[in-house]
């Protein structure tokens, strides 16, 4: 919750607000929904023009303060006015991008969104079912080094580096545990996806992040009939897992104990 006289801490609940964003919208099912998300963000956008301001504000009222590392105060204060001056600039630019947001929020406010349409017939045959489960997910400064890693060598490289992250059954609880499985390897648009035996990296440099997944069986059902059989299967049925956002750091899950590793 915002203090609304706390700058340190408001800016880091914000920041982890929209890294949470980040992930959560790299997919929409009901693309209806992106309409209240575009007028959150425009909000978000004319909020960060007035941080902006009170930032470059906040370095030309304390410029007498201002040193550099050795002391000097002409120094310090050339930054500070430098970095006002830097940051004024931006909110200049922020003012383009608010305009733009605008305005592709009122062509999107013009979408009427159908249903999507439904599939006619059965399939002839069902794929093997399999589930995938988050063995790490790794963004920022965290992710800088196998990014690195890809550039450098590859994305072989960076999947076997990864795979020091899974720890086999432990992995697999702590994923079911804190709902980080899912039916279908989760990937945005711009992501990179490569697939490596029962291991699926995905990882954009753009956005900083980079994440492997591994593929987790779903054994089948006992082939037993009648009522009483069918109850039996039922009651044995795997309990589905929670729909819940991978990209937030897990609980005590594998990604804070991946990212004591090092390359």
């Amino acid at each position: 919750m915002p203090t609304f006289n706390d700058p340190l801490a408001d800016a880091a609940d914000a920041s982890e607000a929209l890294r949470g964003l980040a992930h959560a919208s790299r997919t929409f099912d009901n693309p209806a929904d992106t309409y209240a998300v575009f007028g959150d963000v425009i909000s978000g956008v004319r909020s960060l023009r007035q941080v902006l301001d009170q930032l470059a504000d906040a370095h030309l009222t304390h410029r007498e303060r201002a040193h550099d590392d050795s002391g000097n105060h002409a120094a310090g204060a050339e930054s500070a006015l430098t970095s006002a001056d830097e940051l004024h600039q931006a909110g200049t630019l922020l003012d383009q991008v608010h305009d733009r947001l605008d305005a592709a929020f009122g062509h999107s406010g013009k979408i009427a969104w159908h249903p999507e349409p439904a599939l006619e017939g059965a399939p002839l045959s069902e794929p093997a079912a399999r589930r995938w489960v988050s063995v790490v997910f790794l963004q920022g400064e965290d992710a800088d080094g196998v990014l690195d890693l890809i550039d450098r060598d590859g994305t072989d490289a960076a999947i076997e580096h990864l795979k020091r992250f899974d720890y086999g059954d432990e992995t697999t609880s702590a994923a079911m545990e804190n709902g980080y499985v899912y039916e279908e390897p989760p990937a945005g648009p711009l992501d990179r996806v490569v697939a490596d035996g029962d291991y699926i990296l995905t990882s954009n440099g753009a956005m900083g992040h980079v994440s492997l997944l591994r593929a987790l069986p779903v054994p089948p059902d006992p082939p037993l009939a009648g009522s009483s059989a069918t109850h039996r299967r039922e009651a044995t049925r795997t309990s589905p897992v929670a729909d819940r956002d991978w990209f937030a750091g897990p609980a005590g899950g594998t990604a804070s104990v991946g990212r004591e590793l090092s390359l």
